[in-house]
């Protein structure tokens, strides 16, 4: 009785498997269509149509990629079980009941052929968007003259799509000229510009005026504008929460760990073994030079009369009540550096955890970081690179360095090494000022040379 049984399912599994296989070719044909509306304004999953990140692109085409493939292979699996199975007959037809309730019964009559059709046409619209996504690679040698009279140079988001202007499947062409440079960092924000690039008949700028008087009619301009501010304020609120979030959770944790776990430890443990008060000869020197003022301060005042005048045993005792509370004061200091290590390497981790667990997250943070930046004005990113580079490798740097140094030595109890500090000032802000100029001539020049032709006016 079960081997019929088992016969009977399989064989209804097979009936069914080219309708399975369709309906998840067709499902994750939906998940590539949603993309493209969510992020990309319904434009395809490419570099030169969004305005990400390195990593939120690289996600991005990782989802791209899986959906692909499951489209094809279920596909595959369709054609294969369509050949064997009998799908449908032209007229057969399909009874769906959506309601249960027996008083108002519903019976929709449904054309499989057709839905099977619908599908493998939207399914087909989807691959060919990506089969015909980027046109031959053709030299294109027009002046630099040319390609400014043309369209002004807008900025680049990020190396990816510099790749995809420039060469095809995220592979750079070799070295060109400055104009063909110029002329590849245009970008395509839409698909009739790139139609248009590919025509050429009229001007670009008419034919994007014409777009855009084109969007401002549509009827469904105003949702869609709707639905680019709700997208885009969803990404601001996760990125301002991820940045606040990686502010809190580690001064959190840091106090957390040094009041509660390490703190009681590290008592303990000094109190048992009698540690010493002082954990360098820095801190040692600083407690007696603050008991010796108070000494001649006190002297000071009893001998111009503002104090009572005391015997010298009475100055002794104050001297020494004094010395006491100094000691009380630098053990405490000194279990607090102890802390303050222990909590800080806690803090550290607790931020590594954040970003390594949160890496959706991290992505939108960069990509809005790239839209904040390069969406600012000329003079405002010269005005931004002066200041980073005045301030952490300019002529008063050092200062700023050293006090920052001394500082930390202190946060963490040790003594401040002078010839450390010296060295640091004198190698590090020189290794930054190169990163700073290597960055400004290998990326900044590429994705807004004007911006570099200010800065260096402002700097000069």
């Amino acid at each position: 009785m079960q081997i019929p049984g088992f016969f009977r399912q399989g064989q209804q599994w097979l009936i069914k498997t080219p309708e399975r296989a369709l309906d998840q070719a067709y499902e994750a044909a939906q998940m590539i269509d949603a993309l493209e509306k969510e992020y990309f304004s319904g434009n395809p999953i490419a570099p030169q149509y969004g305005n990400y990140g390195e990593s939120a692109q690289a996600y991005f085409q990782g989802e791209l990629k899986k959906y692909l493939k499951l489209i094809r292979f279920r596909l595959v699996e369709f054609r294969a079980s369509s050949s064997i199975v009998r799908v449908s007959g032209p007229r057969i037809t399909e009874i769906q009941i959506p309601s249960p309730d027996q008083d108002n019964l519903t019976i929709d009559l449904i054309d499989k052929p057709a839905v099977f059709f619908r599908k493998l046409r939207f399914i087909d619209d989807v691959l060919a968007r990506y089969k015909t996504l980027e046109p031959p690679a053709v030299e294109r040698t027009i002046t630099l003259s040319e390609a400014e009279s043309q369209t002004p140079l807008r900025p680049v988001s990020n190396v990816s799509a510099l790749q995809a202007a420039n060469g095809r499947n995220g592979k750079l062409a070799p070295p060109k000229a400055p104009s063909e440079v110029a002329a590849g960092l245009e970008e395509t924000p839409n698909r009739a510009d790139a139609l248009s690039d590919r025509a050429n008949v009229l001007p670009r700028s008419i034919l994007r005026t014409v777009d855009r008087i084109r969007q401002d009619l549509d009827p469904q301009a105003e949702q869609q504008v709707v639905k680019n501010f709700r997208s885009s304020k969803a990404k601001t609120t996760t990125a301002v929460k991820f940045v606040l979030l990686l502010i809190i959770v580690p001064l959190l944790t840091q106090q957390f760990t040094k009041n509660f776990v390490v703190g009681p430890i590290v008592d303990t443990v000094r109190d048992r073994t009698h540690a010493e008060v002082f954990l360098n000869l820095e801190m040692e020197e600083e407690a007696l030079h603050e008991l010796q003022q108070f000494e001649e301060r006190l002297r000071f005042e009893v001998l111009i009369g503002k104090a009572a005048p005391m015997p010298e045993r009475e100055i002794e005792a104050t001297v020494r009540e004094k010395a006491t509370e100094i000691e009380e004061d630098y053990r405490h200091r000194s279990a607090d550096a102890v802390k303050n290590l222990f909590a800080d390497i806690a803090a550290a981790g607790a931020f590594a955890l954040l970003l390594i667990s949160r890496k959706q997250e991290v992505s939108t943070l960069k990509g809005f970081m790239d839209e904040i930046v390069y969406g600012l004005s000329d003079s405002a990113k010269a005005f931004i690179i002066i200041l980073f580079t005045d301030m952490f490798v300019g002529f008063h740097s050092p200062h700023g360095w050293e006090v920052l140094l001394e500082g930390l030595s202190r946060h963490l109890g040790f003594a401040a090494n002078r010839e450390f500090i010296f060295l640091f000032i004198a190698t590090f802000p020189v290794i930054l000022d190169t990163v700073f100029k290597y960055w400004i001539f290998r990326y900044l020049n590429r994705i807004s040379p004007s911006a570099v032709a200010t800065y260096r006016n402002m700097n000069e």
